[in-house]
């Protein structure tokens, strides 16, 4: 087994790009995701990668589209207001069919907010933050261990699927620090037939583009990408069940409102409330299937959140509004305590 060291969350993430073959990284320094930069800065000179802080997010977003077309695996980081700033660069590459890493650390808003963690950036992620029809697949860690092995797993769906997957982590996942076993170094072994490298005259000239004029083209263009996301749909759905096999009342959440919903559970199992916990590890595609199933059964969802209620909608349009969905939450970048979420289970539970 390898030797666990002692990591950020932040700094997690930009290593097991590293090992993952990401060769290339264009950001800009927003809090609290600095440090990842910041590691990048140091880390890719010295293994001739490219780091570049760009004059802006706007920029580090479209320098991200350029080498997303060569095939190359890149990334870039942000918190809120810059990912934000990137979301018209994130349509285009998702429209181009690239794959590309974008990471946000997120913080409170809306506007500037403040520094503390936050989820409030759920809608945003799972629905499309940027203009048109399009998807990311979204990894929500729970750890530094998960920062780590996410970041290896985002990469290599990217390219299986050819588009871009995003990285959604609270600031506090970014800023805290635990032992963390590194993956080992990888790299893609996807072929990428549509890469912009160079023809020698040996074959026709690629083109990368998102440009569709004729009104059937770019239709017929976005089915058949609708049609690779039912299949992510079908294939990809990663998600953490917890005491669900008995459960009267279940708890979903993700990132730190996980950890924190998973101590709630245990107090309430010590009270004789049979309570259990989903957790979803991709946002998108979301776990309806196993929510579907637990609402034949539970009285009732408690969704625990840092926003001000988001992914409650998908709690609730995952199991048909069959049972009741409560909203355990802080906003501002505040983290529910684990009081707070045992109170809305006993609530859930009928005041038991």
């Amino acid at each position: 087994m390898s030797e666990k060291v002692l990591m950020k969350g932040n700094e997690a993430i930009a290593e097991a790009a590293i090992r993952a073959g990401c060769r290339h990284y264009f950001g800009y320094p927003i809090t609290p995701q600095t440090e990842l930069a910041a590691y990048m800065a140091k880390r890719m000179p010295r293994i001739g990668g490219v780091f570049l802080q760009a004059e802006s997010e706007i920029s580090a977003i479209n320098m991200v589209y350029g080498v997303a077309s060569t095939g190359k695996r890149v990334m870039t980081s942000s918190s809120s207001p810059g990912i934000s700033l990137k979301q018209e660069g994130i349509s285009y590459i998702a429209g181009a069919d690239l794959p590309a890493l974008i990471v946000n650390v997120e913080r409170g808003g809306p506007g500037l907010g403040g520094i503390q963690p936050s989820q409030a950036d759920y809608f945003q992620a799972t629905k499309g933050g940027g203009h048109g029809d399009y998807h990311l697949i979204v990894l929500t860690p729970a750890s530094v261990q998960e920062m780590a092995d996410l970041t290896a797993l985002a990469f290599d769906l990217a390219d299986q699927y050819r588009m871009p997957a995003m990285l959604l982590a609270d600031g506090t996942i970014g800023q805290m620090m635990e032992p963390v076993e590194l993956p080992a170094e990888s790299g893609c072994t996807v072929e990428k037939p549509w890469a912009l490298t160079g023809t020698g005259m040996k074959r026709p000239h690629n083109i990368v583009n998102s440009l569709y004029l004729v009104p059937e083209e770019l239709e017929k263009t976005n089915f058949e990408r609708f049609e690779r996301y039912r299949k992510i749909e079908e294939t990809e759905v990663r998600y953490e069940s917890f005491m669900t096999e008995d459960a009267d009342v279940a708890v979903v959440a993700f990132g730190i409102a996980a950890r924190v919903s998973k101590n709630a559970v245990l107090a309430a199992r010590k009270e004789g409330i049979k309570a259990g916990l989903i957790r979803p590890i991709t946002v998108w595609p979301f776990p309806k299937q196993p929510i579907a199933a637990l609402a034949d059964r539970v009285k009732g969802f408690v969704s625990v959140e840092l926003s001000m209620g988001q992914m409650i909608e998908d709690v609730k349009l995952a199991c048909s509004c069959k049972k009741p969905v409560s909203l355990c939450n802080r906003a501002g970048g505040m983290i529910p305590t684990p009081e707070a979420v045992l109170a809305a289970i006993r609530e859930m539970n009928g005041g038991n």
